[in-house]
C-alpha cells in the first residue's frame, strides 16, 4: 500500500512539475518578448505579452488546484511536502513576474509616442535578458535538484541590481539636462523597476530549490546592489 501511494505521488508530482516548467517557459519568454517590444518600439509585441499574462495566470491557478488534490489524496510529508510547497512557492513567483513583464509591455505602448531616450531601451533589454538567464538556470536548477546552480543565481541577482543602479543614476541625469525627459524617464525607470523585482522573485525561488534540495534555507544575506530610495511604482 505505501508503494502505491508512493508511487501515485510521484506521477501527481510530476504532472504538477510539467505545468511548473510550461509556465516558466511562457514567463521566460514574455521578459524577453516585453524587452524586445519596447527596443524596437513594436506596439503589437507589446499587446502579444499583455495578452499572453492570462495563459501564465491560468496555469498557476491550475498547479493550486492540482498540488491541493495531491496534498488531500496522498497526505505528503517530510520531503514529499516540502516538494509540493515548493511548487505552490515557484508557481506564485512565476505569476508575479509575468505581471511586471505586462506591467512592462503596457509602459512600452504609451513610450512609443515619445521620442527615445538614448541607450536606455537597449540597456533595460540587457538588464531583461540577465534576468531571463537567472529564471532559465533557477528552473534547471530545480529539475536537476541543483542546489549549487540556484545558490549561482542567488549570488547573481547583485549584478541586475548593478544595472538598475546605473539606470537609475543615467535617468536622473537626462531628467535634470532636459525637463522635457521627465516624463519618458518616469516611465523608463518604473520599467527598470519592475525588472530588478523581477530579479528578486527568481532569487527566491532560487533560495526555495536550496529548501528543497538542502531542506534549509540559506542562513546568510543575500547580497544587495540597490541603494536607491527612489519612488517605486505601486504596479
Amino acid at each position: 500500500m505505501n508503494e502505491h501511494i508512493s508511487s501515485a505521488y510521484d506521477r501527481d508530482l510530476e504532472g504538477i512539475t510539467t505545468l511548473i516548467m510550461k509556465m516558466g517557459g511562457l514567463v521566460e519568454e514574455a521578459i524577453l518578448l516585453a524587452a524586445n517590444s519596447l527596443a524596437n518600439r513594436d506596439v503589437e509585441l507589446a499587446e502579444q505579452v499583455r495578452k499572453s499574462d492570462k495563459a501564465i495566470d491560468d496555469l498557476e491557478e491550475q498547479i493550486n488546484e492540482e498540488a491541493a488534490r495531491t496534498i488531500a489524496l496522498r497526505a505528503p510529508v517530510s520531503k514529499d511536502l516540502r516538494s509540493i510547497l515548493t511548487v505552490l512557492r515557484l508557481a506564485a513567483s512565476l505569476e508575479r513576474i509575468g505581471d511586471y513583464a505586462k506591467n512592462i509591455a503596457k509602459r512600452t505602448s504609451v513610450l512609443i509616442e515619445m521620442s527615445p531616450v538614448s541607450g536606455a531601451d537597449a540597456a533595460l533589454r540587457r538588464m531583461a535578458r540577465e534576468v531571463e538567464a537567472m529564471l532559465k538556470d533557477t528552473l534547471d536548477s530545480y529539475i536537476r535538484g541543483d542546489a549549487e546552480l540556484a545558490e549561482d543565481v542567488r549570488q547573481r541577482d547583485q549584478e541586475v541590481d548593478q544595472m538598475y543602479n546605473a539606470l537609475f543614476r543615467e535617468f536622473l541625469t537626462f531628467m535634470m539636462e532636459d525637463p522635457r525627459n521627465i516624463t519618458a524617464c518616469m516611465h523608463l525607470h518604473f520599467m527598470a523597476k519592475n525588472i530588478e523585482r523581477m530579479g528578486d522573485l527568481t532569487t527566491n525561488m532560487a533560495e526555495q530549490v536550496i529548501y528543497l534540495v538542502t531542506g534549509e534555507m540559506p542562513d546568510d544575506a543575500r547580497p544587495k546592489g540597490d541603494k536607491t530610495a527612489f519612488v517605486t511604482d505601486p504596479g
